[in-house]
């Protein structure tokens, strides 16, 4: 018989970076009885072939906030769980090639600033300096972004979930959910099948 639990505070479907963050930072605001089901393994979806871009700037303050809370969580994760992230700060650069880029860019650096992103405009021999491939020769201007990185998706998954399990999430592979129950307009559990056995956790 399957050990899973047939009651639970929360059911997060999916392990990929989306559930196991959902799960982790649940667990870290004080939620017990956490269940997260995977059909297969964590990371098998989309995660494991994203880019793992991390570009803190967005389009409003609250998603860059959000942006820039996964940037500096994605910092401290490793330490943190023990698992390795493949975090590497290496920062973003924009550049302009037209007068109508040119104001574009400098618009995006003010925006930065207002959000408290760090930002620099940076000239030609900056940009060299920073990043030697690129050409300069037709620049008009460039904004650099030392916060922003790249990671390793998977990784980041997988962090989440260790972070998860010490914080007492319960993850389980091989789970595929059948069904979502509801009752009028609200989620009452899911109906879940491990190995040709079926369960019901509400």
């Amino acid at each position: 018989m399957s050990a899973l639990p047939r009651h639970a505070r929360a059911v997060v479907i999916g392990g990929g970076v989306s559930g196991c963050s959902v799960a982790y930072h649940l667990a870290e605001r004080g939620w017990t009885d956490i269940l997260l089901l995977e059909r297969k393994h964590l990371t098998c979806g989309t995660t494991w072939h994203a880019a793992g871009l991390i570009g803190q700037l967005r389009a409003n303050e609250n998603m860059t906030r959000l942006a820039k809370y996964s940037a500096d969580l994605y910092r401290r994760l490793e330490a943190e769980t023990g698992v390795a992230t493949g975090f590497r700060m290496v920062g973003s650069l924009t550049v302009a090639l037209t007068e109508d880029r040119r104001e574009e860019v400098r618009r995006q650096a003010s925006l930065a600033r207002a959000f408290g992103i760090e930002v620099n405009e940076v000239g030609p021999e900056e940009v060299k300096a920073l990043y030697p491939h690129v050409e300069v020769g037709d620049m008009a201007a460039a904004v650099h972004l030392p916060g922003d990185g790249q990671c390793d998706p998977a990784n980041i998954a997988m962090a989440l979930a260790r972070g998860a399990r010490m914080k007492g999430v319960k993850i389980t592979e091989g789970a595929k959910v059948t069904a979502v129950t509801e009752s009028g307009r609200k989620v009452t559990g899911v109906d879940w099948e491990i190995d040709g056995e079926q369960g019901h956790t509400s």
